[in-house]
């Protein structure tokens, strides 16, 4: 049996997280469980997991649930004691959201723990760190995105598989076919509507942005050691091809299936080996044709900006991700326009001090750095 430190459990990927372990009762424990503030959810997770160790990150609501937490469960709440989760366990699960996640991903290479990831802020901010890092410490990194999954996939589950081209595909979101007038009128409800994804809001807005995709680049950068030129994106609507990978010979795998997040979630955990997911089988007959369409840089200027940032490499890419996250949560708020996005990023971008991502305290440095600009951006507007 494995066992699982889940870090982030009330989020959308750790509630299916959640589902899979309860689905293969017999494969998999979750011996620890971190969540930052959602604490009625994380209450019922606690309840039915009784994991060996529990964590509320946001101290204030930890302290007043803490006589809720089930005999026999040891709890604590802060930042510190939310890190600690990680000592127990076989596999950390990485399932935090926003740059907070890199230093859970940090933990577990100090203990050579081996990492399923679902956190982009990882290898977006502290790729070039935790790469280095992970190679040290001799462990494994197990990709959860749908298309990084689909690539390691695709390349028999070893990252340092040659190949000619990676081939990330993109939904196109819900704005795909609008245009810039079109774009100043988009509101939080109708961005917040994504065609084939259920996810949270703020990787919702990114992927309407087509943010989400510049940040599924750099990842690819990190985890298949490679250059920004041998990774193409296109835009396949159906989201059922969830990415391919294009070998020296002109062979190209894909890896396909229904939109879901169980079938990344459960692999990187019982990888090399697969069992039943509860996934309906692809009805080829129905499907129809599957379309491509291109993902033109110009169009879409915050996958733009993504891209831009890992071109100009060291920590321009951390401070991208900073003030996005400041801009999405301000647009959902209403302060901003969707197009505003952009242009608090650029901002953002533009005022930023070039450093090496020697440790994780620079990079920190850098995020809080962007996100003071954003906000003064945004003030601004």
């Amino acid at each position: 049996m494995k066992s699982i430190s889940l870090i982030g459990s009330t989020g959308s990927i750790g509630k299916q997280v959640c589902s899979v372990v309860r689905r293969h009762a017999d494969k998999f424990q979750i011996k620890s469980i971190v969540a930052n503030s959602s604490a009625e959810l994380f209450l019922e997770q606690v309840r039915e997991f009784k994991p060996e160790y529990c964590a509320l990150a946001n101290e204030e609501i930890g302290k007043s649930i803490a006589h809720q937490i089930p005999d026999g469960v040891k709890f604590a709440y802060g930042e510190k004691a939310a890190e600690e989760a990680i000592d127990y366990g076989d596999v950390a699960f990485v399932a935090a959201t926003g740059f907070a996640g890199l230093k859970y991903s940090l933990k577990a290479i100090e203990l050579k723990k081996p990492i399923a990831l679902a956190n982009k802020e990882t290898l977006v901010c502290g790729g070039e760190l935790v790469m280095r890092k992970i190679k040290g410490a001799g462990i494994d990194l197990m990709p959860v995105d749908s298309e990084h999954s689909a690539l390691w996939q695709a390349l028999n589950f070893r990252a340092n598989a040659p190949f000619k081209r990676l081939i990330i595909t993109a939904s196109g979101g819900p704005f795909y076919s609008y245009t810039p007038e079109q774009l100043k009128s988009v509101t939080p409800a109708s961005a917040l509507k994504h065609p084939t994804w259920s996810m949270g809001a703020k990787i919702t807005i990114d992927s309407a942005t087509l943010l989400n995709k510049g940040f599924e680049v750099i990842e690819a950068k990190w985890l298949y050691d490679t250059e920004l030129s041998k990774i193409h994106t296109l835009v396949q609507p159906e989201s059922i091809i969830h990415s391919m990978v294009e070998f020296d010979d002109g062979c190209v795998m894909a890896q396909m299936s229904y939109p879901t997040m169980e079938l990344p979630i459960q692999l990187a955990l019982t990888y090399p080996d697969r069992f039943d997911c509860d996934l309906k089988s692809l009805d080829f007959e129905k499907l129809g044709a599957i379309k491509f369409l291109p993902l033109e840089r110009k169009r879409f200027p915050c996958y733009d900006l993504a891209l831009t940032s890992a071109e100009m490499g060291d920590n321009y890419s951390c401070a991208l991700n900073g003030a996005g996250e400041i801009a999405v949560h301000a647009f959902l708020g209403g302060r901003i326009a969707f197009t505003q996005i952009a242009e608090t990023i650029q901002y953002a971008l533009e005022k930023t001090e070039r450093a090496k991502p020697e440790s994780y305290e620079i990079l920190q440095e850098t995020d809080a750095r962007a996100r003071a600009l954003a906000k003064a951006f945004i003030e601004k507007i």
